[in-house]
């Protein structure tokens, strides 16, 4: 019995260890959705349905952005149309959307292949790319929504 016993304690400190580890691991990566992995993500915005003339009046449209991507030989030409949350949101964007939201437009599209915008999940990641940069700009308010209205890609 008394070889036994450093067996025996050694066996219990390591499933004791283990248990420890495994509730470590539950709580950190299956833990409540609000605190585990909400860094780093994008966090959709709900859109309240509106009707067409509440969403005129929120909305800011920016037409034929044209930029070389990041492979020189291709060519976009694009538009976009921002949701805000509220009508004074909208007028501090259109206000700045020459001297702050087209250069993050510009240096996202710089930094961005042809390849990474081709279907709809390129052009979702080119959407959530710029509902975040412009978000952080914002001081008041916040952009909900980002939509491409027109796209073209050509060679040069």
């Amino acid at each position: 019995m008394k070889k036994m016993l450093p067996w025996m304690i050694t066996t219990l400190l390591a499933i004791s260890l283990i248990a420890v580890v495994a509730v470590f691991l539950y709580n950190s990566l299956l833990g409540s959705p609000d605190k585990a992995g909400s860094e780093g993500k994008v966090v959709a915005a709900t859109v309240k349905p509106l009707s067409a003339k509440d969403r005129l009046a929120v909305t800011l449209e920016l037409k034929e952005i044209k930029r070389n991507l990041k492979d020189n030989e291709k060519l976009v030409i694009i538009s976009f149309a921002f949701q805000m949350d509220k009508k004074a949101t909208k007028t501090e964007l259109d206000q700045i959307k020459d001297i702050a939201v087209k250069p993050i437009i510009n240096r996202i599209l710089a930094d961005t292949t042809a390849q990474q915008l081709e279907g709809s999940a390129g052009q979702d990641a080119l959407e959530a790319k710029l509902l975040n940069e412009i978000n952080k700009i914002l001081p008041k308010g916040k952009l909900v929504k980002v939509s491409i209205t027109d796209y073209l890609l050509t060679d040069i």
